[in-house]
């Protein structure tokens, strides 16, 4: 598709193909158009959003000040209605935010920024169904000749293939692509879809032949090659997977070091000599290890820590846990009270040496991985590490017992 026109639209446009990059576009939207004017609004609006799509904290302290700016400008009642739902996202409340973005959807189910918007979120809060429910609702309203059909289509095929229903979620995400190529949600539900029903060697196929699709896409296409990578490693080849790692996987976004952790610590688990990879990579990490803004980037944050052996930063990390469990506001504090914190404990007794304990702490977490959002293949680590400490704990038994 063409390069779009400079309007939010072209920068909602950006956002919803999940590629280039909606955040400046919104920005330069916004200084372009005269002040206070319905066009600055709704490109103020598009900026804070994508700003709260974010994992960084930084960048849910820009998106304060975008909100700040919004306050004081006039507003029409559907301004007004996604201010508010900004407002409550930046308190660090998504629960609220998706209950007033659904109101929205609510009377205008074709709202793209709503949907898409209240999709992250809900997908950061590990509620599949919800997820499911409301894409399904905006697509049986949205025009099939829409532009953006393609979006609707790539984000109900995602929540499907989290509620298991692998083959429609194929289905949809395979039409969207016939509408954009350059989907990059929709590569990413195929890709998942793949994932969850072990067809690594077609995965490998199909993701080789579309790569030209989504490379050099920024962090979206790295959490597509992290997805290749997958593959290989359950194929039984590691070397693939670093080469991977190596060529595609060396960003400094928060997404992108979430990708990289994932990776090496599967690797790490698997007995695969990634100590330097890993080594580099927590110092890429150091900086964010008293952040407590995502228990889910805590927790990769954790992975490269203690694979690194950075007990100084693995302790600073935990402390940083603590005092964010002790402040009840906002959804972090439940998916760090919940998942976080008891899973960076385990990683770092599995670090020590200590099986016994990580596999415990371990053991009560799958009734509430789910809080820590993300997707299923994402949590799986959860259950490799818990499934590693207790082979590991097996061992060291053995071992006793045999030199008794």
């Amino acid at each position: 598709m063409g390069d779009r026109a400079l309007t939010p639209n072209s920068a909602l446009a950006d956002f919803l193909r999940g590629r280039g990059d909606p955040l400046a576009r919104a920005r330069e939207v916004a200084r372009a158009a005269a002040p206070g004017s319905p066009e600055a609004v709704d490109a103020r609006i598009v900026e804070a959003s994508v700003l709260l799509c974010s994992r960084d904290a930084r960048d849910f302290e820009a998106a304060g000040w975008v909100y700040a700016g919004l306050a004081s400008s006039s507003k029409n009642p559907l301004q007004e209605a996604h201010a508010a739902a900004i407002r409550v996202a930046v308190d660090g409340d998504y629960a609220g935010a998706v209950r007033t973005y659904d109101r929205i959807l609510a009377t205008r189910p074709t709202d793209a920024l709503a949907l898409s918007v209240a999709h992250v979120f809900d997908h950061y809060l590990g509620n599949p169904e919800a997820l499911r429910a409301r894409s399904a609702r905006s697509l049986a309203a949205w025009p099939a000749e829409a532009p953006d059909y393609h979006a609707v289509l790539s984000l109900h095929a995602f929540a499907l293939q989290e509620c298991g229903d692998y083959d429609r979620a194929e289905a949809l995400a395979r039409r969207a692509l016939e509408l954009e190529p350059l989907d990059l949600r929709a590569h990413h539900a195929v890709a998942h879809v793949m994932e969850m029903q072990g067809r690594f060697e077609e995965g490998v196929r199909w993701m080789g032949s579309r790569s030209a699709h989504w490379t050099g896409a920024g962090a979206a296409s790295v959490h597509l090659w992290w997805h290749l990578a997958l593959y290989h490693l359950e194929l039984g080849q590691p070397g693939n997977a670093l080469a991977v790692l190596d060529h595609r996987m060396q960003g400094e976004s928060l997404p992108e070091l979430i990708d990289a952790s994932a990776l090496l610590w599967r690797l790490h688990l698997r007995g695969v000599g990634v100590a330097l990879r890993f080594e580099a990579l927590a110092a890429r990490w150091a900086p964010h290890a008293e952040d407590a803004h995502c228990a889910f980037n805590d927790l990769h944050a954790m992975m490269a820590f203690v694979a690194a052996r950075r007990w100084d930063s693995s302790a600073r990390l935990l402390a940083a846990q603590e005092r964010r469990a002790g402040r009840p506001a906002g959804a972090n504090h439940d998916m760090t009270r919940l998942v976080g914190l008891p899973a960076s404990r385990a990683l770092l007794a599995f670090g020590r040496g200590d099986y016994d304990t990580a596999e415990a702490l371990l053991r009560g977490l799958p009734p509430v991985a789910h809080r820590i959002g993300g997707s299923h293949a994402q949590r799986d680590i959860l259950h490799l590490t818990r499934a590693a400490a207790a082979a590991r704990r097996f061992s060291d038994a053995r071992h006793l017992r045999l030199g008794a």
